[in-house]
């Protein structure tokens, strides 16, 4: 392997780094938090974009993920991999699982978020997994 292929590995893992987008729901909360307190779910997209910093994903926040049973949530996706939902997220936990989980999908070879590797919370507070746009399943 030559130096100019490690250089174009890493320029790929970077670029595809950078697609990782991280939706955060900042409408979530638990059904015991007071309507007019502060949302959890605010919290965890304030403490997922501290920790993106200098990561080159994207925390992006959304008003309602629809996923209020297992608040707090968020969804993980990169161009051309398969979408994520999660849920049972805690504020001042969870922000660097998200990332990990950001990072690991973008560098998926195959567009899915491995298993092995995967932080336990990512593990355990999967709702869904949504495929890519053009996606056909192939027959058997």
């Amino acid at each position: 392997m030559a130096l100019t292929d490690i250089d174009q590995d890493e320029d790929a893992a970077v670029e595809a780094i950078v697609s990782a987008t991280i939706y955060v729901c900042i409408t979530c909360r638990r059904a015991t938090t007071p309507e007019d307190a502060p949302r959890p779910g605010l919290a965890l997209a304030r403490a997922t974009a501290r920790a993106a910093e200098r990561t080159g994903v994207t925390v992006r926040q959304v008003r309602c993920l629809a996923n209020c049973n297992r608040a707090l949530s968020a969804v993980i996706r990169c161009d051309g991999t398969w979408t994520y939902v999660f849920g049972g997220l805690e504020a001042e936990r969870d922000a660097a699982a998200l990332i990990e989980g950001a990072r690991l999908l973008a560098r998926a070879e195959d567009g899915v978020m491995p298993w092995r590797g995967r932080p336990d919370v990512l593990k355990r507070g999967l709702i869904a997994r949504v495929p890519p746009l053009h996606f056909v399943e192939d027959e058997e």
